[in-house]
């Protein structure tokens, strides 16, 4: 891969993508315990010419998640991504260069921040809402 639409070609190929706009990509990953986790995929340009992707999942609701027990599980259990809040949302998210991006670089990662979220959602949220 080398651009965002060779990422979202990608992307379209292998995941069920459920919603699409310009720079951005939803998708559902579907686990083997019938829980899914939405992740979004965002194009990001650094210095006005490199490409990025954005991978991020949300895990719950700021006002209902416990912020300090949530960025301590993170702090200690988790591989890879790191937690922020985006609007209303904790997520956890994790940013690649797409220049020279080899499909297991992208797919790896991805597959962690979409697990580690399902994870604490469940931990710290109590459900499967994303």
């Amino acid at each position: 891969m080398a651009t965002w639409d060779d990422l979202v070609s990608f992307v379209r190929e292998e995941y069920t993508v459920v919603g699409q706009t310009d720079g951005e990509l939803r998708v559902l990953v579907e686990f083997d315990d019938e829980r899914s986790q939405l992740v979004v995929l965002c194009r990001e340009v650094l210095d006005r010419r490199h490409e990025w992707v954005q991978i991020a999942s949300p895990c719950g609701l700021v006002a209902h998640v416990d912020l300090v027990g949530l960025l301590e599980e993170v702090g200690s259990a988790t591989v890879a991504g790191g937690a922020a809040i985006m609007g209303d949302h904790v997520v956890i998210r994790h940013s690649l260069p797409l220049e020279n991006l080899d499909l297991n670089e992208f797919v790896d990662p991805m597959s962690l921040v979409a697990g580690t979220a399902d994870q604490l959602e469940e931990q710290f949220a109590g459900g499967d809402a994303f």
